[in-house]
């Protein structure tokens, strides 16, 4: 299945996260496993409540339109985590 163009997530169930100084810390259950998302002060864990999608909380946060490639890290990392089960496009 194809991503879609500006997704929003959700934690998967059985998954926890923990603001870092580097971004976000996810652990799942399933291994046990460690995630990391260097995403700085962009994102907090409200993001995963499904309600905005990356771009939408970066122009929340007032981020640079020169920071475009920083997000687009982001985001392939969020599908990552997707694939691995550790959060939900929705």
């Amino acid at each position: 299945m194809k991503p879609k163009k500006n997704p929003k997530y959700i934690l998967a169930s059985g998954t926890q996260i923990r603001e870092e100084d580097f971004g976000l810390l996810f652990y799942t259950r399933r291994g046990p496993r460690l995630y990391f998302l260097s995403s700085g002060q962009l994102l907090d864990s409200s993001f995963f409540q499904g309600k905005l999608t990356l771009d939408q909380c970066a122009r929340l946060k007032g981020e640079e339109p020169s920071s475009e490639g920083r997000r687009e890290g982001i985001k392939k990392v969020l599908e990552k985590l997707t694939d691995k089960g550790v959060i939900i496009e929705c």
